[in-house]
């Protein structure tokens, strides 16, 4: 697949201990991407934040919060991502979608060992 100039990035934020079946929340979105056959996905674990229910979540030792932030981040060709917005909306029961335009300068993959 090959990705270069204008795109579309994706952003998921949602908590760590956010579930579906009985499964993190942020590993079902990046599955149902893949088979979506979206260019790539990035789960990536926040250290501290807060959202709308204004409870800040943080990785400080004192701190009771595990449910911390998570942010997945897709960037594909814009009428890919919309096509995928459909399933967030099965899958996400609180927490952020948020869409921004980008240019992709460079999407390589490794080569076949």
């Amino acid at each position: 697949m090959t990705l270069q100039g204008p795109a579309t990035r994706l952003t998921i934020f949602i908590g760590e201990d956010d579930t579906w079946q009985h499964k993190p929340l942020y590993h079902e979105i990046v599955h149902r991407a893949h088979a979506a056959g979206l260019a790539g996905a990035s789960v990536l674990r926040g250290i501290e934040g807060y959202g709308a229910s204004s409870r800040v979540h943080t990785t400080r030792i004192l701190s009771l919060s595990e449910d911390l932030p998570i942010a997945v981040i897709i960037v594909d060709a814009e009428d890919s991502i919309r096509a995928f917005l459909p399933q967030l909306d099965e899958l996400i029961t609180e927490g952020l979608v948020i869409l921004d335009p980008v240019e992709v300068i460079r999407y390589t993959g490794r080569s076949p060992q």
